[in-house]
């Protein structure tokens, strides 16, 4: 057996299909078929079953390719050790990051990490929550951003701030007069909401008591909180806006936010990695960096009331 074989093992599995398999590793599809052959033979069992279009694991091959993620883990930890043991800053992040975060968070760090640490290559992802856990569990990302708490099974979860929510209106909007917001205010008709998959519409859904958007003859739900921005700046209505999205709004715009009575909404930002997670000096850093990019106020749990899914 072979860290190798074990590496074919696990892209059939991921790929469910021996061509598309033998393509992620960059070898011949009859080059892979031969090993896992032999893999088969080694342990004396049938890891797939290949009269199935895609391909899909036997019930030993599952537990067998459990296990095999563990074994590949732990031999490509081995490098990460002596990198690490060498002092030497570089490699490879794969970084998944919600939509509602990516625009308003990633510039604040970026330029700045990477000028510190030119060896390190950053590859950013812009996916929705259920897409970002998915990735990790089948180490296509080293980590993700995400709004915690998940409380997800093989996830580690590594708080970085707290972002409170305000109300956004538009201009002549009645509840202008009001100098606090209060949920109870909305009209069902009169809310902009994200559209299904994303972690914050559910938040506001929650928080609102709402499960519909805009008025009764036009239906919008959009996957960016900058098209919620729009329709509330052109049209009318209301929409919530987690606290970094309101960081570059207009003089005129901020004057239109208004903060909600009592203790504020919050919703805590984290780190989310897979519980046998490498690169450990390299997501170090990168916590560092984002932390030291957030304003200090953020940082403290006590900025807020958490609001979870619902």
């Amino acid at each position: 057996m072979t860290i190798q074989q074990l590496e074919y093992l696990i892209a059939v599995d991921k790929h469910r299909h021996f061509g598309q398999a033998a393509e992620s590793c960059f070898v011949t599809q009859p080059t892979l078929s031969a090993q896992l052959s032999k893999l088969e033979r080694d342990l004396g069992v049938i890891l797939f079953d290949r009269s199935k279009m895609p391909v899909i694991p036997t019930e030993i091959g599952v537990q067998i390719i459990a296990q095999a993620k563990k074994v590949v883990s732990e031999g490509k930890g081995i490098f990460e050790l002596v990198a690490q043991l060498k002092g030497d800053i570089s490699g490879v992040i794969k970084l998944g990051i919600i939509p509602t975060l990516a625009p308003y968070l990633l510039h604040l760090f970026i330029r700045s990490f990477l000028e510190k640490f030119p060896k390190v290559k950053l590859e950013v992802q812009e996916m929705v929550t259920e897409e970002v856990v998915r990735k990790l569990k089948n180490d296509d990302l080293d980590l993700g951003i995400i709004v915690t708490p998940l409380e997800e099974n093989g996830i580690l979860e590594k708080p970085m701030f707290y972002e409170k929510f305000y109300a956004y209106l538009s201009q002549d909007h009645p509840l202008l007069k009001e100098k606090v917001f209060k949920p109870d205010m909305v009209k069902k008709e009169d809310l902009w909401i994200l559209q299904q998959g994303h972690c914050f519409r559910d938040q506001v859904i929650n928080l609102c008591d709402q499960n519909l958007s805009g008025p009764s003859n036009f239906h919008y739900e959009s996957g960016s909180l900058e098209g919620l921005k729009n329709m509330v700046n052109k049209y009318k209505g209301i929409t919530l806006l987690p606290e970094l999205a309101t960081f570059d709004l207009s003089d005129e715009e901020k004057k239109r936010l208004r903060p909600f009575d009592g203790v504020p909404p919050t919703r805590e930002v984290s780190i989310i990695l897979n519980r046998s997670y490498l690169k450990q000096k390299l997501v170090e850093l990168l916590y560092n960096e984002i932390t030291e990019a957030i304003p200090s106020e953020m940082t403290s749990k006590a900025h807020g009331k958490i609001v979870r899914f619902k």
